[in-house]
């Protein structure tokens, strides 16, 4: 097998020459803030597919920065048993359940070709001392992270399988809207399994309410692309306001 080979010019870039500078950590930072955050990322990793960042349990004192690809996070339980917590796309931050013990409660791994940036807990915390917009972008990191899992409870509590698949599908929308790429077509780097895992439906249900919603031309569905069609529908759908039946 030929070994591959990585594009170390890519990997090294600076935050300032990054094009997710106003997703991620550095989001209004000048350019010698930016100078001093580069200099205590650890380094750029490259990742292949299925390959763990983190593990459940493992002392790491790091947290992560998905700078392309895409990465899932999840917790296993004692019998084996795996939840699925997030599915994370670049510009995202992963790893801040280590900010305290700089234990992780959760794994991480790579769903495809992906790069992260590592950065260093007890040297970004020394870094936000001296930086206060650095302190509050962390503690906004966090406070998003408490939105999304309130949001997520509300979404397995109160709504029903369809509600829970256009709701997914119209939050990727956003989200790869956000790092200017197509709102319109995507690609679930996901498998159904995980998509179920984390929506709690089985994969079956997954599957079939995809193709109804291909069947009724809301989206269109190959394999792993997706094109939404009508995204009016869909967001009534996610709403409660519509439904196919």
């Amino acid at each position: 097998m030929e070994e591959q080979k990585i594009n170390f010019k890519s990997l090294k870039a600076s935050c300032k020459d990054c094009s997710l500078v106003e997703l991620c950590l550095p989001r209004g930072l000048n350019h010698k803030d930016l100078h001093s955050l580069d200099d205590v990322i650890k380094q750029r990793r490259l990742l292949q597919k299925n390959e763990r960042i983190f593990n459940q349990g493992e002392k790491s004192g790091c947290i992560y920065a998905v700078r392309s690809g895409s990465v899932k996070t999840f917790t296993t339980a004692k019998n084996g048993e795996e939840q699925v917590l997030g599915f994370h796309l670049p510009g995202e931050i992963l790893g801040l359940d280590g900010l305290d013990n700089h234990i992780h409660s959760c794994s991480g791994v790579a769903l495809d070709t992906a790069t992260i940036c590592e950065l260093p807990i007890d040297e970004l915390n020394v870094l936000c001392v001296k930086i206060p917009g650095l302190q509050q972008q962390l503690l906004s990191l966090i406070s998003d992270e408490i939105t999304k899992d309130h949001t997520m409870l509300l979404l397995l509590a109160r709504r029903n399988a369809e509600q829970k698949i256009a709701t997914f599908l119209i939050n990727l929308s956003g989200r790869f809207k956000a790092r200017g790429y197509s709102a319109e077509e995507f690609d679930l780097t996901m498998s159904r399994y995980d998509i179920g895992n984390y929506l709690g439906l089985a994969d079956e249900t997954v599957s079939r309410l995809i193709s109804k919603f291909k069947e009724n031309k809301l989206i269109d569905a190959n394999r792993k692309k997706i094109a939404i069609l009508d995204h009016e529908k869909l967001c009534g759908i996610a709403e409660g306001d519509y439904d196919l039946n």
